[in-house]
């Protein structure tokens, strides 16, 4: 049985969320009506190789092949290619009933591999966006280097659920507070430190000043060039975000937050 048709067939109980960890950056939300999203989804092995000297080979299984998914919305937080992934847009481009969004370097891309313009949204810091029982708010992120300067986060919702803040990728920077206005449940957030992202005890900073119920570590595991050890994650939101659960996730398997 396929990844994809797990998801299709887990039940949402109603007030939840379910979300499901590819790798990376990369998540699939569900919500009790049976709306799917996504971001940032790598599902290729397009970066190895990219740059030389640096190892950006896959350590995490392709658990999706990129023909296979379906999702109603896939949105990209920027144009690096571990997040705006040519390889896996391009294998979408005949998936009619797709939408896409993000800012307008990963609307190029999706553009570019294919993707009708009638079924891309330009995104960006305090947009927003609703599909069905979905709504998309467009939050900051400070760029981590001049090659993109368009990084931004989101936050999730489905109908009165629950609200995901997903930080995409960034660099530290108070500007990240004004998340808050949301009121997030829960915060996915990078924690590598390599290339200018924010590090396990940044990243603990700011979840212990928005206060979320809980917080997921992601942007880790991928390349060996760009990892980190999420424990000390753990061991800073014991230290600078009290009240914070740490709430690590599996690739593939679901996780249910709500209620």
């Amino acid at each position: 049985m396929s990844l994809m048709r797990d998801i299709r067939d887990y039940r949402v109980e109603k007030g939840a969320i379910a979300i499901w960890w590819l790798g990376q950056n990369g998540f699939i939300f569900k919500s009790p009506e049976g709306t799917l999203a996504a971001v940032d989804l790598y599902l290729t092995d397009s970066c190895n190789g990219l740059h030389a000297g640096i190892d950006l080979s896959r350590r995490v299984p392709i658990l999706l092949p990129p023909e296979e998914l379906e999702v109603d919305v896939f949105t990209c937080t920027h144009n690096h290619q571990d997040h705006t992934d040519p390889e896996t847009i391009r294998a979408l481009r005949h998936k009619d009933t797709m939408q896409f969004a993000g800012p307008h370097p990963s609307c190029r891309v999706f553009g570019r591999e294919g993707i009708e313009s009638g079924r891309i949204t330009p995104a960006w810091p305090d947009c927003e966006i609703e599909f069905r029982d979905l709504k998309i708010r467009g939050t900051f992120a400070l760029p981590t280097d001049t090659s993109d300067l368009n990084h931004m986060g989101y936050v999730f919702q489905f109908g009165s659920g629950p609200k995901v803040y997903v930080t995409g990728d960034t660099d530290y920077s108070e500007l990240l507070l004004g998340v808050t206005k949301h009121s997030p449940d829960l915060m996915i957030t990078c924690i590598n430190g390599g290339f200018n992202n924010m590090s396990h005890f940044e990243a603990a900073e700011i979840a212990g000043k928005i206060k979320p119920k809980a917080a997921i570590p992601c942007h880790y595991d991928m390349f060996p060039d760009n990892a980190a050890d999420p424990s000390q994650f753990r061991a800073s939101l014991a230290l600078r975000a009290e009240g914070v659960r740490y709430q690590p996730l599996a690739h593939g398997e679901p996780f249910l937050f709500g209620p």
